[in-house]
């Protein structure tokens, strides 16, 4: 990866450039929950079962995590600001076919084409933000201010839109709303963002290809795993075709002289277990953000605005304490602290939300159990990534971020495709019995509790104490939320 950190002359036009890049930020974390909220109307539309229907999220995300190290190399070889617009030209067209698709493959065809854009673009983005800004501490320190607030409000704005979208328009427009974005940023792309200098080299396109089928495979093989049976053969083939895949990524990249990613940065103080704290974070809490969707709908029978706003409470107090109360308390008590005690805040708000009844309420069975699980996000969630980016060698600062966003995206897939065994094999896929729906969403919100708890005890054991500083950006810079 490139040294993001050198000065460069000062653009008369960087405060617009970060508004692009900002932008960028928040529609990559919005189309990861904008969907949320439609999907049951996708599934009557196209015909999802109940058990696929997680691929809409999978196909996204695992498109996005397996290729985000390739989106960082492209970045160096071709220039951050060829790849930015790339980026959005591929996310735009992923954008189009799923929302004009009249039938399941379509649709996830679309989704992992958006994965692949936002993949060229976050890389891209980290990259000219950098080049605009660095070697200027107290510049910097605002522009990574407004590029970190971006991904909460992504993520509230996405839940919110979902709603208001499915209801009064069509399911189809929250793909479909990417389209004029993508036009109006590869618009102002040109006039804006600095060119930045292209490297000579060669990418890993071979690693690349390995790890993300090997990836797609091992999903696919939990995923299915509850159809054709944990004791089967076809099962334990896939699963282990797609950890041999992975594998041999590993294998690859020890040989590579330009691998996609160095394994020597693994030795990196606390890189290892910052990111195991962020995969099995990802693990437990979109499998909550997923399961909690389908129960306001299929058994509360919220209409879609009202299920999306009923969200806006949780996803207002992260955006909240990750800006205004997380940097304070790390300065205060370290990052280790943070990770550990939001990791078991996380864990019991969902052992809370198991205790979820099919003649409920919002208000007593999701409201305070969905808070409590917000906190433990907010609290883990900082420190752990600014760990994850403090490595001693800054010219790898790229590597380190397209490391941790890897690590969330595959955490992401890989708790939605297990959570969802386990939501089916304990009554999710009856969906004319809310009893039934209700005990296979009270398993996988308990199982996800077990992942958050995994995830603190990791940390516990794993990071070092006292832990160097969360990372080494300027005094008071918040961690980029990515």
């Amino acid at each position: 990866m490139s040294d993001l950190s050198a000065p460069a002359p000062a653009s008369p036009r960087r405060w617009t450039a970060l508004a692009l890049i900002a932008l960028a930020q928040f529609m990559v974390i919005m189309d990861t929950s904008i969907i949320g909220v439609a999907l049951p109307e996708m599934q009557s539309a196209l015909g999802f079962s109940q058990e696929d229907l997680s691929w809409v999220f999978n196909a996204y995300v695992v498109a996005f995590g397996g290729l985000l190290l390739l989106g960082g190399k492209l970045s160096d070889v071709f220039g951050a600001k060829r790849l930015f617009v790339t980026g959005w030209a591929v996310l735009a067209a992923g954008s189009a076919v799923a929302g004009l698709a009249g039938e399941a493959w379509v649709e996830l065809t679309g989704r992992a084409v958006q994965g692949a854009g936002s993949a060229l673009i976050a890389p891209a983005a980290l990259t000219l933000l950098m080049t605009l800004f660095g070697g200027r501490p107290q510049e910097l320190t605002k522009a990574f201010a407004l590029y970190g607030a971006a991904a909460p409000a992504g993520g509230t704005a996405g839940v919110f839109l979902g709603g208001l979208i499915t209801q009064y328009a069509s399911w189809e427009w929250v793909f479909w709303i990417n389209i004029p974005v993508a036009l109006a940023v590869l618009l102002a792309t040109p006039g804006v963002m600095p060119d930045g200098a292209a490297r000579r080299g060669s990418v890993d396109w071979l690693g690349a290809v390995t790890v993300t089928l090997g990836l797609a495979v091992s999903v696919y093989a939990v995923v299915r795993a509850p159809e054709t049976g944990w004791d089967a053969a076809r099962t334990w083939l896939v699963l282990g075709a797609g950890l041999l895949l992975i594998a041999a990524f590993v294998g690859l990249q020890a040989r590579r002289r330009a691998p996609l990613m160095r394994l020597g940065i693994w030795r990196s103080p606390n890189l290892a277990g910052a990111n195991l704290a962020q995969l099995l974070m990802a693990a437990a809490w979109i499998p909550m953000w997923f399961f909690l969707n389908l129960y306001l709908q299929q058994v509360l029978g919220l209409e879609a605005f009202a299920s999306g706003a009923a969200l806006l409470p949780m996803t207002a107090a992260i955006m909240l304490m990750m800006i205004v109360l997380a940097p304070r308390l790390i300065a205060r008590f370290g990052p280790k602290p943070l990770i550990v005690t939001g990791l078991l805040a996380l864990a019991a708000g969902m052992v809370w939300l198991s205790f979820v009844r099919p003649d409920g309420s919002f208000a007593v069975d999701v409201l305070p159990a969905s808070l409590l699980a917000a906190v433990g996000m907010s609290l883990a969630f900082i420190p752990s990534l600014g760990t994850a980016l403090a490595i001693p060698d800054p010219t790898e600062g790229g590597l380190a971020s397209g490391i941790v966003n890897t690590s969330y995206q595959v955490g992401s897939a890989l708790g939605l495709a297990a959570m969802t065994a386990v939501a089916a094999a304990n009554g999710a896929g009856r969906l004319d019995d809310p009893q039934a729906l209700t005990d296979g969403f009270s398993a996988a919100f308990l199982g996800a509790a077990l992942l958050a708890l995994a995830g603190a005890l990791a940390s516990l054991l794993t990071l070092r104490t006292p832990a160097p500083a969360a990372d080494a950006r300027p005094a008071g810079e918040p961690a980029p939320l990515g």
